[in-house]
């Protein structure tokens, strides 16, 4: 798959069942957990540092998600670590951050580096999350730089693992018709 490659002699590993968009481009230091998804035009660039994305998480169309390099300005740099049950919506932008388990990632929204997304948060589309933020899990951020405005409903919990599941069946189907193909 052409949209798989190696960097330094480092080559993407794909869980069970995991779908990469043959318009989709994956490199380097980057592993994918069972049944997630990488959608259409998106870019998953581990070269410099690691990426790691969980299980059932979902990576939208147009996203980029990239690390932040270790120099003199940033000892050890920032890798990119994504858990489980993730949802990154629509040419969404994450570097070098953080995010935990069963978060949903508006479309069009921005986390940069060093900064941490805990479990069960819901981040707005269009937001910015800057550099070194925390977003404490249970709640909504949004806006510009983001802002935490109010805790998650009852509903909201329970649409991470509905909203998982649901790109984890798509991804089947698409898989089904040859779009992780060249």
């Amino acid at each position: 798959m052409a949209s798989v490659r190696s960097y330094q002699g480092m080559t993407p590993k794909l869980g069970e069942r995991v779908f990469v968009d043959s318009t989709a481009v994956v490199i380097g230091d980057v592993e994918i957990g069972e049944d997630s998804s990488v959608w259409p035009l998106t870019v998953i660039r581990g070269d410099m540092h690691k990426i790691r994305i969980g299980e059932r998480t979902s990576v939208q169309d147009g996203s980029i998600l990239h690390i932040t390099h270790a120099s003199d300005y940033n000892p050890g740099g920032y890798p990119l670590i994504i858990g489980d049950d993730v949802t990154i919506g629509h040419q969404a932008m994450l570097h070098g951050c953080t995010v935990g388990n069963r978060v949903l990632i508006g479309m069009k929204s921005m986390i940069m580096d060093g900064a941490v997304v805990e479990d069960e948060v819901i981040v707005g589309a269009g937001a910015t999350v800057t550099p070194g933020k925390i977003l404490k899990s249970g709640y909504v951020y949004m806006g510009s730089p983001a802002k935490q405005v109010r805790e998650l409903s009852e509903k909201e919990r329970s649409f991470f693992k509905y909203t998982a599941a649901n790109y984890a069946k798509l991804k089947d189907k698409h898989a089904a018709e040859g779009y992780a193909e060249d």
